[in-house]
């Protein structure tokens, strides 16, 4: 259901760049439905020339580019942030990530009576992004934490990592992310078109991760419960969809194995296709906030298998089966106890959970509430 407000806001939308991700697309999602409302909505960028950008225009959606020529460019790039908050005078700006929220942070002085609102979308520091600008950014943002008017983490566990970093906890609210149900949904023609290019049979079952390749995400787990699975399940195939640094390390170990033949690397897939080949869906991460994959894998209607990290356990509910992180053979008898009961599985009770608790006109209502408040 939609939220009529009877007064519009002036909303401006700030983040480094809308190539494709988890918080860009939860960023575009958020804009449209700011401005299916009557919202006035904006989206200024560092970097503009994103894949993301078309639906925004295609909505009428306004993007500014901010013009950043690179990473030494910030004495001139504030200034020139700082004339568009000026000019536009918005009710409310609302950064994201770790980038955004500096940069509001930093011009909040001058931007008058708007509101400043920061976004959480992480429960732990990403040890794998471990350059020295990365660490600098973290103390920074941390350090002004005390500008905004308002934070919203987009996990419980989000909040709590806020929190212990010294984020005022009366100001951190939580709105969990919200996911495009006519987007994500079971399709039998995408299921048989990417089934095919994968070279998957009728009869063949196909376990998967979507996720980055890199520390976080723990890929090595998964391989490892592969390898205890697959002489006992010769029909099963797993398939690790995403891209990332750690790609070579994860062929070297499949290999090691002796999985190679059993495991694709499939690199970037269009997630709803990807989600749709899949029979079963798990996320193997030692560090989450909300993962976007698992609840856009159960609109899919897939059986999901999950570490219990920060609130993937709470997304799949009793729709899915919770796991240890970092434990392969934990996890390779978990999938084999969803693989038992396979035939028996229900679609439409974890699509319904996603379309219950976590739609994109929940996240958008939450959003606009906290707003309201300020």
């Amino acid at each position: 259901m939609i939220v009529t407000d009877f007064e519009p806001l002036s909303i401006l939308l700030l983040a480094r760049s809308l190539e494709t991700g988890g918080a860009e697309r939860q960023l575009v999602e958020l804009a449209l439905g700011l401005k299916k409302r009557g919202h006035e909505v904006r989206v200024a960028l560092f970097y503009g020339g994103g894949a993301l950008e078309g639906a925004l225009r295609t909505a009428g959606v306004e993007i500014l580019d901010l013009r950043k020529s690179g990473r030494w460019d910030f004495a001139g790039f504030l200034v020139r942030t700082v004339r568009v908050f000026r000019r536009l005078k918005p009710n409310v700006i609302y950064s994201f990530l770790g980038g955004g929220n500096i940069v509001g942070g930093l011009v909040r002085p001058f931007a008058g009576r708007t509101k400043l609102v920061w976004s959480v979308l992480n429960s732990a520091y990403d040890l794998s992004v471990d350059h020295w600008l990365a660490r600098v950014g973290h103390v920074l943002e941390t350090a002004l934490a005390r500008t905004p008017d308002a934070i919203i983490a987009n996990s419980s566990a989000g909040r709590a990592f806020a929190v212990q970093r010294g984020f005022p906890a009366k100001k951190v609210a939580v709105v969990p992310n919200g996911i495009d149900t006519e987007r994500y949904r079971p399709d039998s023609a995408l299921r048989r078109e990417q089934r095919r290019k994968l070279g998957l049979g009728d009869d063949e079952i196909a376990i998967g991760v979507l996720a980055r390749l890199n520390a976080t995400k723990d890929y090595p787990t998964f391989l490892r419960a592969a390898a205890e699975i697959a002489p006992r399940t010769p029909r099963a195939r797993f398939l690790c969809v995403g891209s990332g640094s750690d790609l070579d390390t994860l062929q070297r170990l499949a290999s090691g194995l002796g999985i190679s033949d059993r495991v694709q690397f499939t690199g970037e897939l269009d997630a709803a296709m990807a989600l749709n080949a899949f029979d079963i869906a798990c996320s193997t991460s030692v560090t989450e906030g909300f993962s976007n994959a698992i609840a856009e894998a159960m609109a899919c209607g897939l059986p999901c298998i999950v570490t219990d990290v920060g609130d993937s356990a709470l997304i799949v509910g009793d729709c899915g089966v919770v796991v240890p992180p970092s434990s392969p053979g934990v996890l390779a008898q978990a999938i084999e106890h969803v693989l038992r009961r396979l035939d028996d599985h229900d679609p439409s009770k974890p699509r319904q959970r996603i379309a219950d608790e976590f739609s994109l006109d929940k996240m958008v209502d939450r959003t606009i509430e906290v707003f309201r408040q300020l």
